[in-house]
């Protein structure tokens, strides 16, 4: 599966802008007085002004040999997210991958990811460009076991790692819907923010077909995407 847009709401409409098209450097596509649009490889990321606040978390993937080299650079202009004593990177041994995690301008928790298994090195040095996608998205829910079904039933994707209990994962390494029981698994690592079933939109491809999902009042709505 791979996660070709994403809109999330803010209130901090200017700082995530200035974050994202200055500071990080990504390509801007759109930007009006409610929305911007950055593009990060296969996907788009737009944020939608809001008056409400949201927290979401989200994650970026990047070339598998580049983990470091990114850390360093991301360094140099935002601060990252301690682990523990000093420690910037945490490994997932399950999922043959390792991340570092950083705090947009809305303070949403955002993770630059590398997946071994997609053996995906790239040799140039490490720039903004070399990010690849949006490989993750926070989708809190009380009833897993529902949110699984749904979306293998309606899009065809199968559930990747975890339990039915307190964190599932559903999709590939490409990406991946992230469904803690936010009940259960009540905080984001590695952070103290609450997890909460925040709304977004996403359109996701899998198996050639492209799908609209819809995320709101911890309800699922899904339909194939057509573009007009």
């Amino acid at each position: 599966m791979k996660i070709k847009e994403l809109k999330l709401y803010t209130i901090k409409l200017k700082e995530e802008f200035d974050f994202y098209a200055n500071t990080l450097g990504f390509e801007v596509i759109k930007h009006t007085d409610d929305l911007f649009t950055i593009r990060i490889g296969w996907s788009l990321l737009t944020f939608q002004k809001s008056d409400k606040e949201h927290k979401y978390h989200y994650c970026f993937l990047i070339p598998s040999n580049k983990l470091l080299e990114a850390l360093n650079w991301m360094e140099k202009r935002v601060e990252i997210i301690d682990i523990d004593n000093g420690q910037k990177t945490v490994n997932f041994e399950g999922w043959n991958a390792d991340s570092f995690y950083f705090y947009d301008a809305s303070g949403n928790i955002a993770e630059f990811i590398v997946r071994y298994d997609l053996n995906n090195e790239v040799h140039d040095d490490f720039d903004i460009l070399k990010v690849l996608c949006l490989n993750e998205i926070g989708l809190p829910s009380d009833d897993i076991v529902k949110v699984n079904n749904q979306l293998k039933f309606e899009i065809g994707i199968d559930t990747w790692k975890g339990d039915t209990e307190r964190f599932g994962t559903i999709g590939d390494q490409e990406g991946i819907f992230l469904i803690p029981n936010y009940k259960i698994k009540d905080i984001w690592f590695p952070t103290n923010i609450k997890i909460r079933p925040e709304p977004f939109e996403c359109v996701v491809e899998n198996n050639g077909n492209k799908y609209f999902v819809e995320f709101k009042n911890e309800e699922i709505k899904i339909s194939t995407y057509y573009v007009h």
